[in-house]
């Protein structure tokens, strides 16, 4: 594990936390509104995130709303869903490389988990990875934005957090299977490596 990534894992000060927030809000919002632009004429408002970590959190997630729901609308639920999803897989795998490259994260499996729990705490997301009848499972227990996220904006926007998985190591791929904004009592990922 390198010296930045093992830091990093022990303190990030606030100002690092809100900065990188920025960075994916900005990121996944203007994903979406390229999408609204492309495929609905739409131009939206540009967003600013302002105030503490939990502002900026809870500011991120309605603009993520708002923008999914008006893709809904204009181009129906299994399109929106197809192209949100895609693009949001790219733009997390895009922060994940990133990620990778700032934090020196390695191919082993530890470094992927350590700099996973890095980037869901600027999130204000907490898991663990079980070990489920043989297979490795990523378990959320706690989700700051699924207080504010519909479930379609968790469908699309869950595809960035499998994106940033592949990022951090292209070997390993994530699948969601499980919601908390859609009843589930936690979120359910599976993790599998990727065959070549």
């Amino acid at each position: 594990m390198s010296i930045r990534l093992k830091l990093a894992s022990i303190w990030l000060p606030d100002f690092i936390l809100k900065r990188e927030l920025d960075n994916v809000s900005r990121k996944t919002i203007t994903g979406l509104d390229d999408l609204l632009k492309e495929h609905a004429s739409l131009k939206m408002e540009t967003v600013t995130l302002n105030g503490k970590l939990e502002q900026r959190r809870s500011s991120m997630a309605t603009a993520h709303n708002e923008r999914v729901k008006i893709l809904i609308q204009e181009l129906g639920y299994q399109k929106a869903v197809k192209l949100g999803r895609s693009a949001m897989f790219e733009i997390g795998c895009k922060l994940g490389k990133e990620a990778r490259r700032k934090l020196g994260v390695g191919n082993n499996f530890n470094d992927l988990e350590t700099a996973a729990g890095i980037l869901y705490k600027i999130l204000g997301i907490e898991f663990k990875i079980e070990n489920k009848d043989g297979n490795m499972v990523m378990v959320v227990n706690r989700c700051f934005l699924s207080k504010y996220y519909s479930p379609e904006s968790c469908m699309i926007l869950s595809a960035a957090d499998e994106g940033v998985v592949c990022g951090l190591n292209e070997n390993i791929g994530m699948q969601f299977k499980e919601r908390i904004t859609e009843g589930a009592p936690e979120c359910i990922a599976c993790i599998n490596e990727v065959k070549l």
